[in-house]
């Protein structure tokens, strides 16, 4: 079971997040928490949605209002989501290092550039001579 895994009937929920059923209900029409449903209909919340639930408890008690406390947890959500996907990205990369070793490897030329070089090749040295000769 996972924190997003809608387990709690709304009794258990409400308990959990010190709230009266009927508030989880309004919150439910408002849109602030959606809780999954059943086949029946009935609500099944998550531990994620009382965590929300003591969330907005907790920023109500500050004074702000519903709209406001709407705006916290879409930000709030969206934050996460792109946690996520920053995580998933991360994995991606570690797959792809660890699966092509030594696939982006890079030598700097004489103007300071860069040039991509296979995987264990070495960068061509320039050894001609140069005479060198101070400005006066």
């Amino acid at each position: 079971m996972d924190e997003n895994s809608p387990v709690f009937a709304i009794a258990v929920a409400a308990e959990l997040a010190e709230m009266h059923p009927q508030t989880l209900r309004q919150y439910d029409r408002l849109g602030l928490v959606v809780p999954g449903r059943t086949r029946g209909g009935s609500r099944r919340y998550s531990m994620r949605d009382v965590a929300q639930l003591r969330e907005i408890a907790r920023l109500g008690s500050e004074g702000v209002s519903l709209e406001g406390i709407r705006r916290v947890l879409d930000l709030e959500n969206e934050n996460q989501l792109l946690r996520d996907r920053v995580r998933e990205l991360e994995r991606a990369l570690a797959d792809q290092l660890i699966a092509r070793p030594g696939a982006r490897v890079f030598a700097a030329t004489t103007t300071g550039g860069a040039v991509p070089l296979r995987a264990g090749m070495r960068p061509q040295r320039n050894t001609a001579v140069v005479l060198y000769r101070p400005q006066h």
